[in-house]
């Protein structure tokens, strides 16, 4: 495996107020790009123990493991989940042991999401957070869908039923409906956040959004900082969480940005101030300048000077988009109105694209910084 970025990770791990031991497990390799989280599942035997038999086999398999890197997880996680059968099987007092997990690899730019069960994958990237995952669950997949609301899930009764797990029977690979593969590419710019039920079964996307952007360039402040929000809420089980940022990612409401749009604030007043005192500093410029502008317009009057033309403004609807394309010439500019647009759209040469204000216009396709082949 071989990394282009060179990430910063953390992880965090804690077993909650309410519960007496801690059944996650955690794992970050960013030399290799390997990050996992594990939950053993609540109310089931041994959960610890199947939880811990994941985190031991699963990076150990991704070594070993030849072909893409989708092979290498579905092959790594299988792994994990027939030794977790086996020692359930081997151990009464141990059967019926699972648990659920998300996996992240990254080769180059791209990461491959080997997911199984309600632990998530957020991706953070241009100020927006979105779940990757979805949840293997009656209640996430009811949100999913948008049927129930986020906070309505959290609070739903049967929000930690799971349909997906690890170890409960003998798995093949490409089993359908065991782990669910996803990929994406990984900016530069761009964070991840790995966490177990415990963090986002308390905190609201907004919630989780809003600790990460403030990010600084400390991964384990951050990770922790997730944890002890989560503990805040009411810890009601274990939380376990694994960040990882680009090189690049700086959060947006971090003291960094904010000390650089505090620099940039007092820089601009400094041109307006100079702008408002120089004609009175070098009155001989400003005559010089007036002199030139009546010898060039007297000269434009004896041998008009061609200008460029004015662009012609095509105004555009979702609905009348195609025709505005059809009609335009170069130089032409077609200005979209508020809406959604459908991609690709394929412009002509010397033709621009306006928009209204940022986010009213939007040209929907693939989602920014998720790939067109995510499953």
């Amino acid at each position: 495996m071989s990394t282009v970025a060179a990430s910063r990770s953390a992880t965090a791990s804690d077993p909650g107020l309410r519960r007496d031991r801690n059944e996650d497990r955690v794992w970050a390799d960013d030399m290799r790009g390997v990050w996992l989280v594990v939950d053993g599942l609540g109310g089931h035997p041994a959960g610890d123990r199947a939880a811990e038999i994941a985190i031991r086999t699963i990076p150990r398999e991704l070594e070993e493991a030849g072909g893409g890197a989708e092979e290498r997880v579905r092959r790594a996680i299988t792994a994990a989940n027939n030794r977790i059968y086996e020692a359930a099987q081997a151990d009464p007092e141990c059967h019926g042991m699972a648990c659920v997990l998300t996996l992240a690899v990254l080769e180059g730019q791209r990461i491959t999401v080997g997911h199984v069960g309600d632990s998530r994958l957020y991706l953070v990237w241009n100020g927006v957070l979105r779940k990757i995952t979805p949840d293997h669950s009656p209640v996430g997949v009811k949100e999913d869908r948008g049927e129930i609301s986020e906070v309505d899930a959290m609070r739903h009764p049967r929000r930690n039923e799971v349909f997906r797990d690890a170890g409960t029977r003998w798995r093949t690979p490409e089993e359908e409906g065991f782990i669910e593969v996803r990929s994406f590419l990984f900016h530069a710019d761009a964070a991840m956040l790995l966490c177990t039920d415990g963090l986002s079964d308390v905190l609201t996307s907004a919630e989780i959004g809003a600790i990460v952007d403030e990010y600084d360039g400390d991964a384990a402040h951050t990770a922790a900082r997730l944890v002890e929000a989560a503990n805040g809420a009411g810890g009601v089980d274990n939380i376990s969480v694994v960040f990882v940022a680009g090189p690049e990612f700086t959060g947006p409401a971090s003291p960094r940005m904010a000390e650089a749009r505090a620099r940039h604030a007092i820089t601009r007043p400094r041109g307006r101030g100079w702008a408002r005192l120089w004609w009175r500093r070098f009155p001989w410029l400003l005559a010089g300048l007036a002199a030139g502008m009546g010898s060039w317009a007297a000269l434009e009057r004896i041998a008009p000077i061609p200008r460029p033309p004015v662009p012609h403004i095509i105004p555009a609807s979702p609905e009348t988009l195609g025709r505005a394309l059809g009609a335009a010439h170069p130089g032409d500019a077609i200005q979209l109105a508020p809406g959604h647009y459908a991609a690709p759209i394929r412009l002509g040469n010397g033709v621009a694209l306006v928009g209204p204000k940022s986010g009213e216009a939007v040209i929907d396709g693939v989602p920014a910084g998720v790939a067109p082949e995510t499953k």
